[in-house]
């Protein structure tokens, strides 16, 4: 049912789900003011109030859903679910060999993961059939735990996904060609879109006043109209079809999409893994599942760790055009040799349900995304180094710990067994990974925890000195209480108390952490340069970049970029509270206040991560940082921030010789480092070069301030050049806030003079904000424009020049070169990008 109303009405819209037990399946909400049957409404019972009109239109609409139900069970029978399966390939086209690819270039770009609009995943055929929901995955006002939908996971076939609420987009009556283009929205989308092109080149209406306006704001209403539903739909918004606010596919891409659907939507099955596949995953299985208390333990710490992992076999040589074949981490109640039965778990510490359980190695069946990839390479090297931490080491593991909720979200309890220094090394040496869980991590929009950082800053990691290291687990197993997260309080609000006790217990932690470090460094001496981690001399995981993009960010190998405000220096707990925070611990079907719980205590652990990297300045100096980093900060926050900078004087080991130690300080790590752990930054630190292109990207990262804030967080600009390959640059605006200590009113704290713009070849970040392409020859004249932009009309203006905009008719020319481009020179790291955040200016 489509429920049509202006903003003004929803009250009343909520009224009428109440009033109604919120029993009618498919109800879809459609704000607008133009819709010709509410106006007409809205003249027919104006004396009845507003209640009483909606409540009318509620009714009338009901009529009309059934009616069209009607018709169509009238004409095509009864819906059920159909088996599309086919055995042998014809000439006809087939989904795998002829349509993904399409529904990957031209759909997947906009639905996949939890944000995918109505929870229509399309990277997957599953996907596809198991149809859309009304239901929204990213709820912030939730007061109870939703039911996770998660594709593979909550259910088992069509028929389970049905029961769940979710309705099709194939057609599932009579299979005949007109049925079955009829009975399809997946079909009625893209035809309307056919009918309904978008106006080459300009700007779309977004005020929903003007007919054939779109609402392309990222958490826009849904319309998931269900088939029965669709005559409405198309008569109110005929210029929505798919793809959404984007070109029409081609012509002959439509066809294709046209006759496999007329035929019945046929799907042949994946064909089984290779021998070597085979070989790898029964390799791992029996790594993984070992029988003694020890292997048992490691399995469990491993697979906590990496639930989330895109895990692919480096050893198993396959076609460098395509992406490796990746593989999830899973528990099973069947052992290996069987077909995986999967443990279903909100969380990977939630308990399996059973005493004996298995960890298997599953497919990753859905279309790589960059905006959830995070591949983990698995081969013999890595097997070996596991055995040598954690199962060749002597010590003794007498029991399995409990998955008792409270016990289980706390890994220093649960992993106490097994030794601090292995469990350290584990994460450090794919510290890229391990921070991503909590940038990327198990969900795909991060604005909750990604809005207690900054938009650039600098990780380093405290050095994993193996003798302190098996002294800091005694220390750990004695203070877990101070430890405790908030996983276990999931369906509780959040009152200020919650803050301050957590404030507490952090402080009354980091006293306890002081107490240690006298003990371990008995000389004072603690705050020296050996504090960092040198990556071994060869591991680049030992410096990244973080870059926030509003509600995403990116993590990257490197120093790159200008000198940021802040860093962090990372140590194992700090690590380790972060991942089970962030990764491990965070439901993205929770309530309001676990959320909200969880991203205030982000707050205290960003603020040890930043207070141990300003241990190694003296005292005054780092006194000046903390208060320039958190300059308007609330007075909780205030409060924290002096107990931090309330410590002792350290006998520090690093003589600094400027008057800018915190700069001397970032120059001495990346000495430190190395080059071979920290690759050179050509472009944002203007090294001397003979590449005219990088002379002029140089000029564009100095630019700063004001003239910056029109561009959008993630631009990316393609240089194009005759006779030799394009090149492509990631410009990314970091924007400036007095401090990222509050979860509301962050525009007030936006510092517009400390802007900064960092450049980098290749792909940043995975949901670009807008798409420009500059010949070669133009470079100069285009970044002498950017340089003098000053406002919105000069930021339009060069867009007219150079951008390549939503209604371009070459986008997905552009578009088929940038997917084609990150794949060829980032072909395990990257993914389809994701258009949802593409601007409209």
């Amino acid at each position: 049912m489509v429920v049509l109303a202006d903003e003004n009405e929803k009250i009343d819209l909520y009224s009428v789900a109440l009033f109604t037990g919120n029993q009618i399946k498919g109800v879809v909400l459609i704000p607008t003011l133009s819709s010709r049957l509410y106006r007409l409404f809205r003249r027919i019972v104006p004396q009845t109030g507003r209640f009483a009109a909606v409540s009318l239109l509620v009714m009338f609409l009901a009529g009309c859903a059934v009616y069209a139900n009607k018709h169509l069970n009238d004409q095509y029978g009864e819906p059920q679910v159909r088996d599309r399966q086919i055995a042998v390939l014809t000439d006809e086209p087939e989904f795998h060999r002829d349509v993904k690819p399409i529904v990957d270039s031209r759909c997947v770009v906009c639905h996949a993961c939890y944000d995918a609009p109505c929870q229509l995943k399309l990277s997957a055929f599953e996907g596809i059939e198991r149809g859309v929901s009304s239901s929204i995955v990213y709820d912030g006002a939730r007061l109870r735990t939703a039911t996770p939908s998660r594709l593979f996971v909550d259910a088992d076939s069509t028929e389970q996904w049905r029961d769940k609420g979710f309705y099709p987009v194939l057609n599932e009556r009579q299979q005949s060609p007109q049925a079955n283009l009829e009975g399809s929205s997946f079909y009625r989308m893209l035809a309307m879109k056919q009918a309904h092109p978008l106006p080459e080149g300009k700007l779309l209406p977004e005020d929903l006043l003007v007919p054939g306006s779109f609402d392309l704001s990222l958490n826009r209403s849904q319309q998931c109209a269900s088939i029965e539903q669709f005559d409405f739909f198309e008569e109110i918004y005929p210029q929505w079809g798919m793809p959404y606010g984007l070109p029409a596919v081609a012509p002959e891409e439509f066809s294709t999409l046209k006759r496999w659907l007329e035929i019945g939507s046929p799907v042949k099955p994946l064909p089984p893994l290779s021998q070597p596949l085979l070989q790898q995953v029964e390799s791992w299985e029996n790594f993984l599942n070992g029988s003694s208390l020890k292997q048992k333990l490691t399995a469990r710490y491993i697979y906590e760790h990496l639930f989330v992992a895109n895990l692919h076999f480096p050893d198993v040589s396959t076609d460098p055009l395509k992406p490796p074949q990746y593989f999830k981490l899973v528990r099973s109640s069947s052992p290996s040799g069987q077909p995986v039965q999967t443990i279903v778990s909100r969380r990977p510490f939630d308990a399996p349900g059973r005493d004996n359980f298995y960890y298997r190695l599953v497919s990753v069946k859905t279309t790589i995304t960059a905006k959830t990839h995070m591949p983990y390479w698995l081969d013999a090297a890595r097997m070996q180094r596991w055995q040598a931490l954690f199962l060749d080491p002597d010590y003794v593991v007498d029991y399995l710990p409990s998955y008792d909720v409270e016990l289980a979200s706390n890994p220093f309890v649960t992993f106490k067994q097994l030794p601090v220094g292995a469990r350290y090394r584990f994460m450090l040496d794919e510290a890229q990974y391990t921070i991503s869980g909590f940038i990327k991590g198990p969900v795909c929009r991060g604005q909750i925890a990604l809005s207690v950082i900054n938009d650039h800053f600098w990780v380093v990691f405290v050095n994993p000195d193996e003798a302190k290291l098996n002294e800091v687990s005694n220390f750990l197993a004695s203070e877990a209480d101070l430890f405790k997260l908030p996983a276990g309080e999931v369906e509780k609000l959040l009152p200020l108390s919650h803050w301050r006790n957590y404030s507490k217990r952090q402080q009354a932690y980091l006293s306890t952490r002081e107490l240690q470090l006298k003990k371990l460094f008995p000389d004072g001496q603690q705050a020296s340069l050996d504090m960092v981690w040198d990556g071994d001399g060869h591991n680049r995981n030992a410096a990244l970049t973080v870059y926030r993009h509003n509600d995403s960010a990116t993590v990257t190998k490197g120093l790159v970029g200008a000198q940021p405000k802040t860093g962090w220096l990372i140590g194992y707990t700090l690590l380790e509270r972060i991942h089970y925070l962030l990764v491990s611990g965070f439901d993205v079907y929770g309530n309001v206040g676990h959320q909200l719980m969880t991203r205030l205590y982000m707050d205290f652990l960003r603020m040890e991560g930043e207070a141990n990297l300003l241990e190694l300045l003296p005292n005054d100096v780092a006194q000046r940082e903390l208060e320039h980093w958190y300059r308007g900060a609330e007075s909780e926050v205030k409060q924290y921030v002096d107990f931090l900078q309330d410590r002792e004087e350290s006998n520090y080991g690093i003589t600094f010789t400027t008057e800018q130690p915190k700069h001397e300080l970032f120059e001495l790590i990346s000495q430190r480092l190395g080059a071979k752990v920290v690759a050179p930054d050509p472009i944002n630190r203007s090294i001397t070069t003979v590449d005219p292109i990088i002379e002029q990207m140089q000029r564009l990262a100095q630019l700063q301030g004001t003239v910056l804030t029109s561009l959008p967080e993630q631009a990316l600009l393609r240089v194009t050049r005759v006779g030799s390959p394009h090149r492509l640059f990631s410009l990314v605006r970091n924007v400036s806030h007095s401090n990222v200590s509050s979860l509301f009113a962050e525009s007030y704290r936006l510092i517009d003079e400390e802007q900064t713009l960092t450049v980098v070849e290749g792909v940043v970040g995975a949901h670009p904000n807008v798409l420009i392409s500059v010949a070669e020859t133009l470079l100069p004249e285009f970044i002498d424009q950017f340089a003098a932009m000053d406002g919105e009309e000069d930021y339009q203006r060069l867009l007219d020049n150079y951008a390549v905009r939503r209604t371009d008719p070459d986008f997905w020319q552009f578009s088929d070169w940038l997917q084609g481009y990150y794949q060829q020179r980032e072909p395990i790291v990257s993914g389809l990008l994701d258009y949802n955040r593409l601007e409209n200016r």
